[in-house]
């Protein structure tokens, strides 16, 4: 019995091993399992395990067309400062919207939370864990606001024109 599995053992690795890949070369960025070419080219053996290559997607000619036209003008990418200035006005008003919101979040958040001691509901009485689980994600949830509240006033600092006006 022993016997046999060691002959089916013995097949199996001789089996794997024809199996086995050839040698593989690497010359330069290309790699070859030739032989001849590789040692006519100075290519080194790569060790370890199998290689898989990929080859780099080719570029069409209308993505080569369209990034050499825009490379070449250059002047009808650009826009008028009157369009900047709009397109700033714009990004700050939005910005200031997003601030007032979270603002706003941020009171409610603050009244529910309650100095870490919100009202219980009907169905944390009997269940102290989910009560904890609550106040949990909502200390998470004020944090998250308070942070998300600096980075918007950050940002309002950093738009052009932030001197003009205040956003608080």
């Amino acid at each position: 019995m022993n016997r046999t599995w060691i002959c089916c053992g013995v097949l199996a690795v001789m089996a794997c091993s024809a199996l086995a890949q050839e040698p593989i070369y690497r010359c330069g960025n290309e790699y070859t399992n030739t032989r001849p070419d590789a040692k006519a080219s100075g290519c080194t053996l790569v060790q370890g395990g199998n290689l898989t290559v990929v080859p780099a997607p080719r570029a069409s000619k209308s993505t080569v067309s369209r990034g050499t036209a825009d490379s070449a003008g250059n002047g009808a990418a650009r826009i008028s400062g009157d369009q900047q200035k709009a397109r700033d006005s714009e990004a700050r008003l939005i910005l200031q919207d997003e601030l007032k919101k979270s603002e706003a979040r941020l009171q409610e958040l603050q009244q529910e939370y309650n100095n870490g001691e919100p009202e219980k509901r009907g169905d944390e009485t009997r269940n102290h864990q989910k009560y904890l689980d609550r106040v949990a994600a909502l200390k998470a949830s004020l944090a998250r606001t308070e942070a998300d509240i600096a980075g918007l006033r950050r940002e309002l600092a950093r738009q052009p024109g932030a001197n003009a006006s205040s956003a608080n």
